[in-house]
């Protein structure tokens, strides 16, 4: 049995250095920081934040519309025609935001509304001739930016990049299985049930409550969990 666990064991030490080795965490005197030249999510956030408020500026002061009515726009011209509910889906939006880009793009002659054959309920959304010609100006300056951005970068190395992306991209479920695991053993430290419901969630009001109900043994039990996303 002891030889058995041998390969366990040297896996377990390996991934343990690797994870010391990627690790974007520095230790100092006051505790533990995050080195922000290293942490790779602050570094990919930073980059789509300027990328997308640069971006958002250009498109309203030129073409009067926003990212937000771009990112349909491009899954428009992907898909043809689309219902809101599908573009849910496609941008993993709300659905009251979805709902609201529609209207304005309708109002603004972007698209018409095309019933659908089987099921008079749904209707799809079509690019009108002024918005496929919209789309067609806006990816120039679109396409422009990304050549710019990756122009440090030699040919091979954007590749590299795009497939490291990909490949982050496709193993995000893995986080959020590793993300639950870690609040399962910590609510079990702050004296909570492991499965207990969220103390709080994105778009509680009150900053600070989950703090200090957190500090309460089994206060999880007694919470009235705030609806999310």
């Amino acid at each position: 049995m002891a030889t058995a666990s041998r390969p366990s064991k040297a896996k377990n030490t390996s991934e343990r250095a690797w994870a010391r080795a990627v690790s974007s965490v520095r230790r100092t005197s006051q505790g533990p920081v995050l080195d922000l030249d290293k942490y790779v999510p602050g570094l990919l956030t930073l980059i789509a934040s300027n990328l997308s408020g640069g971006a958002s500026n250009a498109y309203l002061s030129l073409y009067a519309v926003g990212i937000e009515t771009w990112r349909v726009m491009v899954m428009m011209a992907l898909e043809g025609r689309v219902t809101a509910q599908r573009m849910v889906q496609l941008l993993d939006a709300d659905k009251g935001s979805i709902s609201r880009t529609f209207k304005f793009m309708h109002e603004r002659g972007l698209i018409a509304f095309e019933e659908d054959v089987r099921d008079g309920r749904v209707r799809h959304a079509v690019f009108t001739p002024a918005g496929r010609a919209l789309h067609d100006r806006i990816i120039r300056l679109a396409s422009l930016r990304e050549q710019v951005a990756l122009s440090v970068l030699s040919e091979d190395e954007v590749e590299v990049l795009r497939d490291l992306l990909r490949r982050v991209y496709a193993n995000l479920p893995e986080v959020e299985r590793a993300t639950d695991a870690f609040l399962r053993r910590e609510r079990t430290a702050l004296g909570m049930e492991p499965n207990a419901p969220a103390l709080r969630r994105r778009g509680a009001q009150q900053a600070g409550a989950g703090t200090q109900a957190a500090s309460r043994p089994r206060a999880s039990k007694r919470a009235s969990p705030t609806r999310g996303k």
